[in-house]
């Protein structure tokens, strides 16, 4: 549905995810399209459902990458604090850790980080891109990859006949 603002992160900033609190920018992305088609069809695991695939070119620098067990530990995390039933928490009032420490990345000057996938079936080798802030230029820059044009240029493709 937002693949008219492939950049915006809106619906993110509205409704919050595992490394960003309401209120709180970030595009998620995926490093290879099978991790992006696992973490799309998450809650449709036997009946697949439309999506459009968007490829980026990120040349980004102050990333941390949070797969690697020893810069977890460095940061008071785990796998399983990354992992945490963040919604769940968020519906009791609760601050998932995952949300504490987005929010320490990012008040040290981190823009983003190379997180594990946690969407059913993931394995260690599907990882994502988390981003809290992004550019079009350097040294935080991330551009679509649309040579042509085949994104939709409005939301219009996706309202329904009445």
């Amino acid at each position: 549905m937002w693949s008219y603002q492939p950049l915006s992160g809106g619906r993110l900033k509205r409704h919050g995810g595992r490394f960003n609190r309401p209120g709180k920018s970030a595009l998620y992305t995926s490093l290879d399209p099978t991790t992006a088609w696992m973490e799309a069809q998450q809650g449709f695991p036997f009946k697949p459902q439309p999506m459009t695939l968007v490829a980026y070119q990120v040349d980004c620098a102050d990333l941390v990458d949070l797969t690697h067990h020893k810069i977890q530990a460095l940061l008071g995390q785990t796998t399983a604090s990354l992992s945490c039933a963040w919604e769940g928490m968020a519906l009791q009032g609760l601050e998932p850790p995952s949300w504490i420490l987005a929010d320490k990345l990012h008040d040290m000057g981190i823009v983003g980080a190379i997180v594990p996938s946690f969407a059913p079936g993931c394995k260690a080798e599907n990882r994502n891109l988390v981003l809290w802030e992004w550019l079009g230029t350097q040294p935080h820059s991330i551009t679509v990859i649309d040579d042509l044009g085949r994104l939709p240029k409005s939301g219009e493709s996706w309202r329904t006949a009445k």
